[in-house]
């Protein structure tokens, strides 16, 4: 790669890395061509990028970005997994991906400038998808207001009871 290539990447690379809310650093080794593909797919779909950079161009690319507290990290063959999303999806297809498969190796991350340990990045995994949360919270939403009504039409209902009972001992009793 000649210098204006590699000045090309880091610069491209900056600029994903400061609009990304989480970036997690994997280990690849051993993984062929194929399921590195799959994954990348898979990734895709979630709205994450997989992207293989030499250790010394993502160095400069992170200056100034909050990947830079990951620098200790950058030894070895890495991929970098980049989200400007939703942060759950991408995390579940990490860890399902690397339980099927023992060679990937994921190290550690950043969620919106924050250190995230192997551990921290499998239990955001375990969290419900952001959809299902909107779904879960408009559900609340929708309760309290269909409590609120029952409440309120209670007291109309229970008033032409009474007089729906009145009139009926009305017309029995005389």
């Amino acid at each position: 790669m000649d210098r204006r290539t590699k000045e090309k990447v880091v610069a491209e690379l900056h600029e994903k890395l400061k609009e990304t809310k989480l970036a997690v650093l994997t280990g690849y080794v051993g993984l062929n061509v194929e399921k590195m593909m799959a994954l990348r797919n898979v990734l895709r779909r979630s709205g994450a990028e997989l992207h293989v950079v030499k250790n010394t161009l993502l160095r400069i690319a992170s200056k100034d970005t909050a990947l830079s507290t990951l620098e200790e990290h950058f030894r070895g063959p890495l991929a970098l997994v980049l989200n400007r999303g939703d942060v759950v999806e991408p995390t579940k297809v990490l860890i399902d991906f690397a339980k099927k498969n023992a060679e990937l190796e994921i190290k550690a991350g950043v969620l919106d400038g924050k250190f995230l340990s192997k551990e921290q990045i499998g239990l955001l995994s375990e969290l419900p998808t952001r959809e299902v949360l909107l779904g879960k919270f408009l559900s609340v939403l929708v309760g309290v207001q269909t409590a609120l009504v029952r409440v309120l039409s209670g007291v109309p209902r229970n008033f032409v009871q009474v007089l729906g009972a009145y009139q009926m001992k009305k017309q029995s009793g005389n």
